[in-house]
């Protein structure tokens, strides 16, 4: 019997990866049982990217679209508001002023 994911194409999803350890946002473009490909970026430093975005110095951030094989993959989880926690899209478009599909639409 097969599971019924709630991942799709194109939705904000939450990556936590090991080895090393980091927590990537972005713009599902793909899962299969090999890994997951993204584009986004690294939330570790959130906040300079809110700041980069907001003065308009897009091209300071990190943003790139990248593959991550399953065995560095820890957790994927939709991007969506828990306990009155709103999501990481909707922090980023309230103190931004930018969609995050926007931000993160292909080149």
């Amino acid at each position: 019997m097969s599971l019924s994911l709630p991942f799709e194409h194109g939705q904000l999803v939450v990556v936590l990866l090991r080895e090393p350890r980091e927590r990537i946002w972005g713009r599902l473009l793909g899962l299969e049982a090999s890994g997951i490909a993204l584009r986004g970026v690294d939330v570790s430093p959130w906040e300079e990217i809110l700041s980069l975005v907001r003065h308009g110095d897009l091209e300071m951030v990190a943003l790139a679209s990248r593959f991550y094989p399953m065995h560095r993959v820890e957790s994927l989880y939709l991007d969506e508001p828990s306990s009155g926690v709103p999501s990481l899209g909707e922090q980023f478009l309230e103190r931004t002023g930018m969609a995050p599909s926007l931000f993160l639409a292909d080149l």
